[in-house]
């Protein structure tokens, strides 16, 4: 079967006049580049696609550098060598080998890992000798811990559950062992287990840890913020370092479970489509669900927090053979202003969690700042549905300069050590619209993002976490040579072949294509050069826009020609694409090498998304190509990512590793003061509004906020520190806030509206001294339990 070639609906015009052109092929990217073009043909309240990046054919590799540990000595009193088989003499061997998988794929490499020690880094025995008999001595230690350590988490889980602390905090908690007061040390021993061992969550419940990888699980009641476990045999363990450039990045989203999405969580929108107020994004979500109070109103969103994504999502994920999860969150996080009827801070609570959890079973987290005030793009996941207001019309300096308030809360909070051996990736905006933003106006505001970041966590391999940067539709190669000797700086590009033009060719005429390989492969590892460590933040096994809500509530889809965005002529019919009950075998032997070919061409990558929600209509996922989980459990997606190596027969591959400044060595953060004068922030004009100066400004004279960290059950005996929310004592800046009986527009009102009657900054009397630097906020009592 011949390939249908992808048409472009509109046609690409260059916004950069005095640049060279950074619109992309519109072969292999959607069509939709004419942002605001495609918001005027919406219906009314009609959502627009979620998505704007296709498949480039100029894209991304893979990743060198470091979460350079930070915990040492007795933090890492791990009892994990007990997980290996014994030997013939009664020891335990210190290599896990994933033998069943090497012997039915010869074609892989055979992976071993040592088990961590006491003492991670500390020197090696100076003699086999010596070596072994201080081998044998911890492995029979080891083997009386354990022996308690399955008593207490397994036989007797939770016996005490009642009994806490005089100290005990208030809040949730992720400790497996039980609190007392007594001062028995049983519970601080060491809970962890491989491939069958039984995990017991903090309700009592358990289940069995099904990960035939190597990975094990690790948690220490005397020290939860240890950092022991590991994902995969393969995958370096939390407390070793992950060379970014050499260790693949195998990731998945937790998509529409902080921010959430109609597509992705159909059940939370269908109750509100055919009211007086349509749902289209989580504004109107908020709105409906603040006045179904009979319903338990906005609360109804923490019920989702609570059980869209659970600990067991965690452990499927590492047993899947991943080893990262990108995990998106709203600025609401933080705080609300004004009208937003977004549920403030409550998010945050569960994404604590969620580091709790990726620490446990040994993955690692990009976060993703996936929601900025007024919205980076005009989509409905940014927040609301609607126009561009970050870096666009006379809200747009306003709007940012909030948003690196945001950017600079979140970097205090997660460069701590508590947390950065967890959190090693920081997305600071998620898909922000360049081609209509402008080139200019993106490249300053991530120069001075990077500079907020490394600010709150420093210089230098393992001072806080890599900055994430996405390619803001512009193509990886207009990134090329950006921001030279930049500290630990990714870029981020989307691939999706679904929201183009559309083809009738299915899954197995685009695997004889080699469709993937053929489109994405040689671009990923010309950007590993040109530009850097590039990874690939969202792909999915969609071929199509069919599935309810893909493109928007009500909106249709392309394929079917129900799309009322535009016209497009039906290509053929989604039913048979949807209906995965009826799947063949064949059919999804065929997916499957489509998901290895994207795999091996994307190299570095998170696949949106982890979970699919079922319709509270007909029980099914309505949009079954875009569930990692479902396509596990149907038998579509790969249960072993590393079978897509070599599958795309890469000829060119980036050879690693990445340059020593690029990973946070030698000559790291020295950016060349030519290149920080030519992209100063803020900038002097958008592209919509040719002098900023005349604009009302906020000014940076707000109370600054910290971030509570989590509240965790003291266990007598532990002594410990959740941290206080800020790293660097020395960034004593205020927030960015509205100049007091001075009038502003609405953040979200949008590009063309008129400008508020106020003084400019250039013409405004001085402001009030900002009070002094506050304390940050006290952490959850007690901070250090003793």
């Amino acid at each position: 079967m011949s390939q249908t070639p992808y048409q472009p609906v509109f046609t690409n015009t260059n916004p950069y006049a005095n640049q060279p052109d950074p619109i992309r092929d519109t072969q292999y990217y959607t069509p939709e580049t004419e942002h605001l073009q495609l918001h005027d043909d919406l219906p009314p309240g009609a959502a627009v696609p979620r998505f704007m990046g296709v498949a480039s054919h100029h894209e991304h590799r893979a990743s060198f550098a470091s979460s350079n540990p930070t915990l040492t000595g007795d933090d890492y009193n791990s009892s994990t060598i007990g997980l290996n088989d014994r030997g013939k003499q009664g020891f335990y061997s210190y290599n896990y080998n994933d033998s069943d998988l090497n012997a039915s794929q010869p074609h892989l490499p055979k992976e071993s890992y040592a088990i961590p020690q006491d003492r991670p880094y500390a020197p090696k025995p100076s003699s086999r000798k010596k070596a072994i008999i201080i081998g044998s001595l911890v492995a029979l230690a080891v083997i009386a811990g354990a022996v308690v350590a399955v008593y207490f988490a397994v036989i007797k889980p939770k016996q005490n559950k009642n009994a806490t602390s005089n100290n005990s905090s208030t809040g949730s908690n992720n400790n497996n062992s039980s609190s007392t007061s007594s001062g028995n040390n049983q519970n601080l021993v060491v809970q962890t287990g491989g491939a069958g061992s039984i995990v017991t969550m903090d309700d009592g419940t358990t289940f069995t840890y099904n990960n035939t990888f190597g990975g094990f699980w690790y948690y220490d009641p005397s020290n939860p913020f240890s950092s022991s476990a590991r994902a995969q045999s393969w995958t370096p363990a939390l407390n070793e370092t992950f060379k970014f450039g050499e260790d693949p990045i195998r990731g998945v989203n937790l998509g529409g479970w902080l921010v959430t999405e109609p597509f992705i969580v159909p059940a939370l929108y269908e109750k509100y489509v055919n009211t007086s107020q349509t749902a289209y994004d989580e504004w109107d979500l908020s709105i409906d669900m603040a006045a179904d109070t009979a319903n338990g109103g906005l609360q109804q969103l923490e019920n989702h927090y609570k059980t869209f994504i659970t600990e067991q999502d965690f452990a499927q994920i590492a047993a899947a053979g991943l080893n990262f999860v990108r995990i998106p969150i709203p600025y609401w996080a933080i705080e609300t202003r004004q009208n937003e009827p977004f549920l403030a801070k409550t998010s945050w609570t569960y994404f604590l969690k969620a580091v709790a959890w990726a620490r446990k079973y040994g993955l690692r987290i990009n976060l993703d700042l996936h929601a900025l005030p007024g919205s980076q793009n005009g989509w409905n996941h940014s927040g609301r549905l609607g126009t561009i207001n970050v870096l666009y019309g006379p809200m747009g300096i306003n709007n940012a300069e909030r948003s690196l308030d945001y950017i600079r809360i979140i970097s205090e909070f997660i460069s701590q050590p508590e947390y950065r051996d967890v959190i090693v990736m920081f997305g600071i905006t998620n898909e922000p619209f360049g081609p209509t933003i402008g080139q200019d106006a993106i490249q300053r505001y991530y120069v001075k993002a990077y500079d907020v970041v490394r600010t709150a966590s420093g210089t230098g391999e393992g001072n806080g976490p890599w900055v994430v940067m996405h390619d803001a539709f512009l193509g990886l190669t207009n990134w090329a040579g950006f921001l030279p000797n930049a500290d630990r700086l990714q870029l981020d590009i989307h691939q999706y072949i679904c929201f183009g033009g559309q083809s009738a060719d299915d899954y197995a005429a685009r695997v004889q294509s080699g469709q993937a390989c053929s489109t994405w492969a040689s671009g990923q590892n010309a950007s590993m050069t040109a530009f850097g460590m590039t990874h690939v933040g969202e792909f999915s096994l969609a071929i199509n826009d069919c599935g309810q809500w893909v493109n928007g509530v009500n909106l249709g889809a392309r394929y079917d020609g129900t799309f009322t965005a535009s016209h497009f002529d039906k290509t053929g019919d989604c039913g048979p694409y949807l209906n995965y009950p009826a799947y063949t075998d064949a059919e999804k032997a065929a997916m499957q090498q489509f998901a290895l070919q994207s795999m091996s061409a994307l190299q570095n990558w998170f696949f949106w998304t982890w979970k699919i929600g079922a319709s509270s209509v007909t029980g099914l996922v309505t949009a079954p190509a875009w569930s990692y989980q479902l396509g596990l459990e149907q038998g579509w997606m790969p249960t072993d990512p590393r079978l897509s190596n070599g599958v795309c027969e890469n000829t060119a591959p980036f050879n690693p590793p990445l340059q020593a400044w690029q990973t946070g060595g030698a000559g790291a953060g020295q950016i060349p003061q030519s290149s920080l004068d030519a992209l100063a922030w803020p900038p002097a004009t958008l592209t919509n509004e040719a002098v900023l100066s005349t604009l009302p400004q906020y000014t940076q004279t707000g109370s600054l906020i910290t971030l509570p960290g989590p509240s965790v059950t003291s266990v007598k005996g532990a002594s410990f520190s959740t941290g206080n929310g800020w790293e660097n004592p020395t960034d004593t800046a205020q927030m960015f806030v509205p100049v007091a009986s001075c009038g502003y527009l609405d953040p979200w009102m949008g590009p063309t509206a008129s400008p508020a009657a106020c003084p400019p900054l250039s013409r405004r009397k001085r402001e009030a001294a900002p009070a002094a630097f506050p304390a940050p906020t006290t952490p959850p009592s007690p901070s250090r339990f003793a």
